[in-house]
């Protein structure tokens, strides 16, 4: 993971007016808890009117799925559907050899109501000029509680503490 590349994703993201959601280890780190995490997770929105210019923007940054499936076929509802149903995917995974440590996972489908998720986000600046937004913490944590790995305890517990810390403020 470089940070380098994050950035790149945001601003071509932002540039192309993409309604996102930065989710899974990024988020972490970015409500306070610094730990490694291997991939950024996206929750797009998905319309076609957000779904294109998504797809552009990480075509225009070299980044395919690593599965045998064209990019733009992300952008269609029932083929994602199809993949849920037959593979059960959760996540397209993309690999670009213009940002080969930077892993991007995005959701196939929405795992939150993003319109209601996307209102109470956080928009924390990652470098000068570049606002990125990320799921907010009780949007974050529940995601983790579903997930519900080992390294999601982990993150919940000290994303509470975190939490109790800005309470006690």
């Amino acid at each position: 993971m470089e940070v380098r590349s994050i950035e790149s994703v945001i601003r071509a993201l932002n540039d192309a007016g993409v309604r996102y959601l930065i989710a899974g280890g990024v988020a972490v780190v970015a409500h306070g808890y610094v730990r490694y995490t291997a991939d950024l997770d996206l929750i797009l929105e998905l319309t076609d009117e957000n779904l294109h210019p998504a797809v552009a923007a990480l075509t225009g940054l070299g980044y395919r799925p690593t599965a045998p499936v064209p990019l733009e076929a992300f952008a269609d509802g029932p083929t994602r559907a199809e993949w849920v149903r037959s593979k059960g995917l959760t996540v397209l995974s993309l690999f670009s050899p213009q940002h080969p440590k930077t892993v991007v996972d995005l959701f196939v489908e929405e795992p939150l109501d993003f319109t209601r998720a996307f209102a109470s986000a956080a928009s924390i600046e990652v470098a000068a000029g570049l606002p990125a937004t990320f799921v907010g913490l009780d949007d974050l944590l529940d995601l983790k509680r579903r997930a519900g790995r080992p390294k999601d305890h982990i993150d919940i517990d000290h994303l509470n503490k975190i939490r109790e810390g800005r309470s006690n403020a």
